[in-house]
C-alpha cells in the first residue's frame, strides 16, 4: 500500500471518528443543557434527537453533489460543517441556536455516512476493498468511545455551567484535522473517469501504486457511461437498490441503535437498580471496537454475504433470549451477557458489513446517490424505531426483542436467497452482475 492510499484510508476513517464521536458526545452533556436552558423532558428530547433529524436529511442530500463534484470535494464541504458546528455549540448563545448547530452536525454525520464510504471504495483495490471501507465502520465505534473519554476527562476538570459547552464543541479539533488532511489527497480514479478525465485517473492510479494504470482504466469504462446526466433509476438500478434498502433496513431492524440508546432503561426494567452507566458503555463500546475489528480481518475471506448470515443466527438467538428474560420474568443475572452477546455479533456482521456492501453494489456514475438511498434508509428507520421503543415497551417489556429476533430470522432467509457475494470482485464485475 502506497504512502497516497494509506493517506486516503486515514481520511476516510476520520471522517468515520467524526461521525460516531459527534453522535456520542451528547450522552454526556444532557444534564447540563436542561439546566443551562430551563428544559422539561420533551425539550431534552429534542436536543438529542436534532442531530438525528440533520443526519437523516443530510444523508438525503449528499449523493448528488458526491457523484457531480467527487466525494473528496463534498468532504471537504463536510469537513468545514463539522468546524462550524463543534465552534457554533462552544458559543452557543440560546437553545435554538445549540439546535441549530446540532442539526448541522447530523448534516455532517448524515453526509459522511454516504461519501466516505464511497470514496474508499473507489480507491480500494478489490481484495482489500472489505478491510479498507470497514476502517470506516471501525472508526465510528472508535468515535465513540473517545467520545466517552473526552466526556469523562472534560469531567474530570469540573468546568462547571460551561462543561456541556466544552464537550460539545471539543469535537471542532478532529473536525479540523479532517479538513487540512482533504487537501493532501486526490479525487478517486474512477470518479476521475466517469468525468472523462483519464489523464488525472491514469496518474492517480500510478501513485496509488497500480503497475498497469492503462489496463485498470480500460476495466472502468462502460458504453452507458456516454450518458450526460446518469440517474438512479428504478428500471436501471432496481436490484442495487433493493439490496441497499434491504441491508440498511435490517440493520435498524436489528434493534441496534434503540438498544443503545436505551440501555439504562432496559437495566433499570430488568431490575438493575445499581449498575453504572459509565461501565455499561464502556463494556458495550469495547465489545463493539473488538468484533468490528475481528470482522475487518476476515471479511475480504469469509465475505459479507457469510458475515450476515452468521450474525443473523447470533442475534435472532441472544435477542430471543432478551425477550425471553423480559417476558418470564427470570434470568435477570443473564441480561448483561445477553447484550454483550448482542453487540459483538452485530459488530461482527451488520456493523463491519453494511458501508462496505452498499458502497459496492452501485454503478460508479450514481454510487454516491446508490449509497445515500442506503445511507437515509438506515437513519430513517432509526428514527422511527428509536420513537416507537419506548412505546412498545411501556406495553410489554419483552415486545420489541421479539418483533427484533423475528426481524433477525427473516434476514437470515432474505440473505440466504437474495443477496449476492461481492468479495474480491472488481467494482465493475459486481456492477455486471447485480
Amino acid at each position: 500500500m502506497t504512502t497516497l492510499l494509506l493517506r486516503g484510508v486515514l481520511v476516510g476513517g476520520l471522517s468515520g471518528l467524526l461521525f460516531g464521536f459527534d453522535t456520542a458526545v451528547i450522552a454526556g452533556t444532557t444534564e447540563g443543557i436542561r439546566t443551562a436552558f430551563d428544559l422539561d423532558a420533551t425539550g431534552v428530547g429534542i436536543t438529542v434527537s436534532a442531530a438525528l433529524w440533520g443526519t437523516l436529511a443530510g444523508a438525503l442530500l449528499a449523493g448528488k453533489p458526491g457523484d457531480r463534484y467527487g466525494a473528496r470535494n463534498a468532504l471537504k464541504a463536510i469537513a468545514i460543517l463539522y468546524c462550524l458546528s463543534g465552534i457554533g455549540c462552544l458559543f452557543a448563545w440560546s437553545w435554538p441556536a445549540l439546535i441549530a448547530f446540532r442539526v448541522m452536525a447530523g448534516l455532517a454525520v448524515g453526509a459522511s455516512s454516504v461519501l466516505a464510504p464511497v470514496y474508499l471504495a473507489e480507491i480500494a483495490p478489490a481484495n482489500r476493498r472489505g478491510l479498507m471501507v470497514g476502517t470506516f465502520q471501525l472508526n465510528i465505534v472508535a468515535g465513540i468511545l473517545v467520545a466517552y473519554l473526552s466526556n469523562a476527562i472534560i469531567t474530570g476538570f469540573a468546568l462547571g455551567a460551561i462543561d456541556w459547552q466544552v464537550k460539545l464543541g471539543v469535537t471542532a479539533l478532529p473536525a479540523l484535522l479532517l479538513l487540512a488532511m482533504m487537501f493532501t489527497i486526490p479525487d478517486s480514479p474512477r470518479w476521475l473517469a466517469a468525468r472523462g478525465r483519464m489523464a488525472e485517473a491514469a496518474d492517480v492510479l500510478a501513485r496509488f501504486g497500480v503497475a498497469n494504470p492503462e489496463k485498470e482504466l480500460a476495466g472502468y469504462v462502460r458504453a452507458d457511461r456516454s450518458a450526460p446526466s446518469p440517474r438512479l433509476s428504478w428500471s436501471r438500478h432496481r436490484k442495487p437498490m433493493l439490496l441497499a434498502f434491504g441491508i440498511a433496513a435490517f440493520n435498524q431492524l436489528s434493534g441496534i441503535n434503540a438498544i443503545l440508546y436505551y440501555l439504562n432503561d432496559i437495566f433499570a426494567a430488568a431490575g438493575y437498580d445499581a449498575v453504572s452507566a459509565d461501565r455499561q458503555a464502556v463494556v458495550i463500546g469495547l465489545c463493539n471496537f473488538a468484533f468490528t475489528a475481528l470482522a475487518l480481518l476476515v471479511i475480504d475471506r469469509l465475505g459479507r454475504r457469510t458475515l450476515l448470515l452468521i450474525g443473523s443466527v447470533g442475534l435472532t438467538a441472544t435477542l430471543g433470549g432478551t425477550a425471553a428474560v423480559f417476558l418470564s420474568g427470570q434470568g435477570e443475572q443473564y441480561l448483561l451477557w445477553l447484550l454483550i452477546g448482542f453487540i459483538a455479533f452485530f459488530a461482527f456482521s451488520q456493523g463491519a458489513v453494511i458501508w462496505v456492501y452498499i458502497s459496492e453494489i452501485f454503478p460508479t456514475d450514481v454510487r454516491a446517490r446508490g449509497q445515500s438511498l442506503g445511507s437515509s434508509t438506515h437513519w430513517f428507520m432509526d428514527a422511527i424505531i428509536a420513537m416507537a421503543f419506548p412505546l412498545v415497551a411501556a406495553q410489554t417489556r419483552g415486545g420489541p426483542f421479539v418483533v427484533f429476533a423475528v426481524m433477525m430470522a427473516v434476514q437470515f432467509v432474505v440473505v440466504f436467497l437474495f443477496f449476492p457475494e461481492t468479495k474480491r470482485r472488481s467494482l465493475e464485475a459486481i456492477e455486471a452482475s447485480v
